[in-house]
């Protein structure tokens, strides 16, 4: 049997939305749920012994995005998305599926339509679907560039390291090896993630992505995040920004951190200096008055030294290691927040 996105066996991650039902203008329910943003993920619940995932590719150009694929969390197959994805499992029983946006070509449309660099899930095929586990972990968010995102984790897959070329990043990125997705494990959180190459909070970046204080609230243009709120929020800008004014950085930077409380009131918020290190002494300053304003709600922490200025962007070894130093901080962070919250 077909079951839609939208039914109760299917759970979204991250930000998403639905496309608009363009057939049939009247429909209570867009045809698709759709994402632009590498480490969103779906999973989906099923009896029998196979799923037939099923993706509207839209305006998807070659090559086609990445996604990772996972059946009852023993492992993950690496795979580009198609129009029909195929799930076998050994046995015919109750099964879980994850599938996560691994990563694609930064380039690609992914704010304004058409949004050629996105995932859409139609639904899926299945004997039957079956109830979702719960997942009552609490979430956190990753507010970030293209090293958040995950790009160039595996940039010596190249057949000539000096070439820039854009076809091989489904290959060369893996959001699931970042730093900020080995963290979140390490805690068992939940993660979300905004995170676009080249974005900074002075500036836009790749795909026509607004800077970061803009897109805050969305999923992409006009289309507002309805998703869950998270409880916390890390946030790592300054690298893109590097040539702009360190005054109009403190504002901009400002500016995101009263728009994430703004939309995320609860959450506890953590500032990360870019791992270049720059723009030190304005991070503190704006985590010093974002606290003076809101109560103490943010955290600085400095980064200075936990891995090489070169290469820009970390290989995965380099994600490993700046997991290695976020993971205690930000446990020791959550640990005091939950004792505050007991108070």
């Amino acid at each position: 049997m077909f079951i839609p996105w939208h039914h109760s066996s299917f759970r979204f991650t991250g930000r998403w939305s639905g496309l608009k039902e363009q057939a049939h203008p009247s429909a209570s329910m867009p045809s698709a749920a759709q994402t632009t943003a590498p480490g969103a993920y779906f999973e989906f619940s099923f009896s029998g012994k196979a799923a037939l995932l099923n993706f509207d590719l839209g305006y998807g150009a070659q090559p086609l995005p990445h996604l990772w694929i996972e059946l009852d969390g023993a492992g993950a197959v690496e795979a580009p998305v198609d129009r029909f994805l195929r799930v076998q499992a050994s046995t015919e029983d109750v099964h879980l599926v994850r599938v996560t946006y691994k990563g694609g070509m930064e380039q690609l449309h992914r704010w304004h339509a058409p949004l050629v660099g996105a995932i859409r899930l139609v639904g899926a095929t299945a004997d039957a679907p079956a109830p979702l586990p719960p997942d009552d972990r609490q979430i956190i968010e990753f507010v970030g560039d293209s090293i958040t995102e995950g790009v160039l984790t595996d940039a010596d897959f190249a057949p000539d390291s000096d070439v820039y070329d854009q076809t091989l990043r489904p290959y060369q990125d893996d959001n699931l090896a970042t730093y900020a997705a080995l963290t979140a494990a390490r805690l068992n959180l939940r993660p979300l993630f905004q995170a676009y190459g080249a974005v900074g909070v002075t500036h836009g970046g790749c795909g026509g992505v607004p800077r970061a204080g803009l897109i805050y609230p969305f999923v992409f243009e006009d289309t507002p995040y309805a998703g869950p709120r998270p409880d916390y929020v890390i946030i790592n800008h300054g690298v893109n920004d590097m040539n702009s004014p360190s005054d109009l950085f403190a504002l901009r930077y400002g500016e995101l951190l009263d728009t994430v409380h703004r939309h995320a009131p609860q959450a506890t918020i953590i500032c990360l200096t870019p791992f270049y290190g720059v723009f030190q002494q304005e991070i503190r300053a704006c985590v010093d008055a974002c606290n003076a304003a809101h109560g103490h709600c943010a955290h600085y922490i400095c980064t200075d030294g936990w891995v090489p200025k070169e290469p820009l962007h970390p290989l995965r070894s380099g994600h490993q290691i700046i997991a290695d130093h976020l993971t205690p901080l930000l446990s020791q962070i959550i640990a005091q927040t939950v004792s505050n919250k007991k108070k």
